[in-house]
């Protein structure tokens, strides 16, 4: 094994993020703004493995009409700093659009925009980063009894390297929802495999697709599929009478404000469940009401024309799928009568979800020094770090899979720039409290080389 040493010991980072999409992205960016302020001696030592070759964020699912869902405002920086170079408006300068998008008069750029900004920006920091390494393992390093560093192997390849952190920062994602039992297939698709898998249909001619789901994905799969196979019937399967409208107004909306996340991690837990039950309809099983509205008319088009490609098979749900050589036999249950309707599809896109990946898959023996609540969640403090036994002394931070702690919020891109700088306040904070409040931070956080 190939190890990176700094003499006989691995390299000391005063943090290791693990995965590098748009979380880690903007702490790689908060950290480059901060060591930039206050210089070397005070400056915060890090860096990121990802596994992918490259930077790349739901690459499946950059649809050329999509846009996104949130204000471009709600970047990577602009809630954290709002003079960063860093931001969108500074990425549209850089591109030579910023007048033309002023011009719009929409907060809400295309995904492949927004996907083209979160890539130069990475781009801008990425001597944190190591692209094409996969995090195998997390030891605890022990001295005096206290686990004072964690060392993080990654691979690349045939080789390893091994970087000694005194705090990690999680963020691996999300992780692609399928019903128990089905596998992904050529046949059978999450909605995230939709542009990687679609071009392979061009030659075979389809007549049928099935789309499953009732949110922003299972709509704009149909839609997309819809406009690209102009011969092939689209069949939507979701439970509901129809889809629901996203709740984006004025009031509901501060459900998304970074004071939101403070106010839900302090309220009791009933209060936790009713505002769950209040604001799911900002962001879960929701689609954009103008995507609603034009699936609704294309199909009221069709049904005049006769012509009828588009199909809302409602109030049902997906009971059985069969995968044959060249098509896939669905059966569809309504949910009112009981009756079966079989289809030959050509393909089964799941827009099922996502789930967030265990924050605590990797840690190894690190994870027995880590708590969880009464249901088996993991207990996460305000400032985003894993609740851990005293022994562990450095900080386990996660971007992500914190709903139940801090809410609807909490792990979404319009709270990416507070977050980052939330954790990094924590860190720097209990790197000073580790040595002492005085200016020389000898063992404590700036003190180890890059």
């Amino acid at each position: 094994m190939s190890q990176v040493l700094l003499g006989d010991t691995p390299v000391i980072h005063d943090l290791i993020g693990i995965g590098f999409g748009p979380s880690n992205v903007a702490m790689a960016i908060a950290l480059s703004e901060h060591n930039a302020r206050v210089g070397r001696r005070e400056a915060v030592t890090a860096h990121f493995f990802e596994q992918q070759q490259g930077f790349g964020w739901h690459r499946g699912m950059l649809i050329d009409d999509a846009t996104m869902q949130v204000s471009f405002l709600k970047d990577l920086v602009t809630l954290r700093n709002p003079a960063s170079r860093f931001s969108f408006l500074c990425y549209l300068q850089s591109r030579g659009r910023l007048v033309d998008f002023l011009n719009q008069k929409n907060l809400f750029p295309l995904r492949v925009e927004f996907h083209d900004y979160l890539e130069w920006a990475a781009a801008q920091v990425d001597d944190m980063v190591s692209y094409g390494h996969e995090v195998l393992a997390v030891e605890p390093v022990e001295v005096d009894g206290v686990v004072e560093y964690l060392d993080v192997t990654a691979r690349s390849g045939p080789e390893t390297v091994v970087h000694r952190a005194r705090n990690l920062v999680i963020g691996t994602g999300l992780r692609p929802r399928m019903p128990e039992g089905i596998d992904r297939t050529d046949r059978i698709w999450h909605a995230s495999d939709l542009l990687r898998k679609v071009d392979g249909l061009d030659d075979a001619r389809p007549s049928r697709f099935l789309v499953v789901g009732a949110g922003q994905s299972a709509a704009e799969n149909v839609a997309y599929l819809h406009r690209r196979f102009p011969e092939a019937e689209v069949c939507a399967v979701f439970s509901r009478y129809g889809y629901s409208p996203a709740d984006d107004s004025s009031f509901a909306n501060r459900i998304f404000d970074p004071g939101a996340v403070g106010d839900y991690f302090s309220a009791p837990d009933a209060v936790k469940s009713k505002l769950m039950e209040y604001h799911g309809n900002t962001n879960y099983s929701v689609v954009d009401v103008d995507l609603i509205d034009d699936l609704y008319r294309q199909a009221y088009r069709e049904k005049v024309l006769g012509t009828e490609r588009l199909r809302f098979l409602n109030v049902s749900r997906l009971s059985a799928v069969e995968p044959g050589p060249d098509h896939v036999r669905a059966t569809v249950t309504s949910l009112v009568t009981g009756e079966e309707t079989h289809l030959d599809a050509d393909v089964v896109v799941f827009a099922t979800g996502y789930h967030p990946a265990d924050p605590l898959a990797l840690l190894g023996r690190v994870a027995g020094h880590c708590h969880r609540d009464a249901e088996g969640r993991v207990r996460v403090e305000r400032d985003y770090r894993i609740a851990a036994d005293p022994v562990l002394r450095g900080g386990l931070y996660v971007q992500g899979g914190t709903e139940h702690t801090h809410g609807i919020t909490s792990s979404l891109l319009s709270n990416v720039a507070v977050r980052v700088g939330e954790i990094l306040e924590s860190i720097v904070d209990r790197g000073r409290t580790a040595v002492g409040d005085g200016p020389a931070l000898v063992d404590g956080i700036g003190a180890s080389p890059r």
